[in-house]
């Protein structure tokens, strides 16, 4: 079964671009061109969705909202061509998994979109459920549980907690974060970690997680 992928681009000639590039790769592409249709189509669950944050009716940051309410692990890639630097910092905060700056080449958006959905849809057979107690991660689902309740996390928020969870006991830096949640191509100030695991330890407030100062994070082993 192909991935889903929604993108949503009121800019028709772009739009059918970038859908003509998503589309030779195999993957089963939807495009919107205003948000009002988009919003009505998010409880499909798409496998991936590439939202423009400038749209003629609805704006982008409210559709962003509704994406991550109906499924927060729902990974989201978000264009825009308003300040760059404001944009990537709000949509990281809301939850988006990655920012693209206008212009840009639709191949750079076919890589970054191939290596979202190869990082979260890995196969299942190499994702068996980790513990870090009290909390059940389940790398399949992407889900954790506490007491078998589902917590409500973004996917941010699951991806750092995942890397702790694998290399419980190893400390990382804010540049190693960074590197392995965000990419390599990630650009801005590393104090996007400290906000990540702040939200993170107000929503698990029994998860071991050792601040070394000046130097990053540590998973305590248990």
């Amino acid at each position: 079964m192909p991935f889903r992928v929604y993108l949503v681009e009121d800019e028709e000639n772009l739009n059918q671009l970038l859908t003509s590039y998503l589309q030779k790769e195999g993957w089963e592409v939807c495009s919107f061109l205003n948000g009002k249709d988009a919003l009505a189509a998010i409880p499909e669950q798409p496998h991936l969705w590439i939202l423009d944050i400038m749209l003629p009716d609805i704006d982008g940051y409210q559709l962003l909202r509704e994406i991550k309410a109906d499924s927060p692990g729902r990974p989201v890639i978000y264009i825009s061509a308003r300040d760059a630097d404001l944009d990537r910092v709000i949509g990281l905060e809301m939850g988006s998994d990655d920012y693209l700056p206008k212009p840009f080449l639709p191949r750079e958006l076919v890589i970054r979109t191939r290596k979202l959905l190869e990082r979260i849809y890995a196969p299942e057979q190499d994702m068996p459920n980790i513990t870090i107690s009290p909390y059940v991660i389940d790398q399949r689902r992407r889900v954790v549980t506490l007491n078998g309740e589902e917590l409500d996390l973004t996917s941010k928020e699951f991806d750092i907690l995942l890397l702790f969870g694998l290399h419980s006991g190893q400390a990382f830096s804010r540049a190693q974060i960074i590197a392995r949640v965000w990419g390599d191509d990630y650009i801005g100030s590393d104090r996007v970690v400290d906000d990540l695991i702040r939200r993170l330890r107000k929503k698990m407030t029994g998860l071991k997680l050792e601040t070394i100062y000046g130097y990053g994070y540590r998973m305590i082993k248990t």
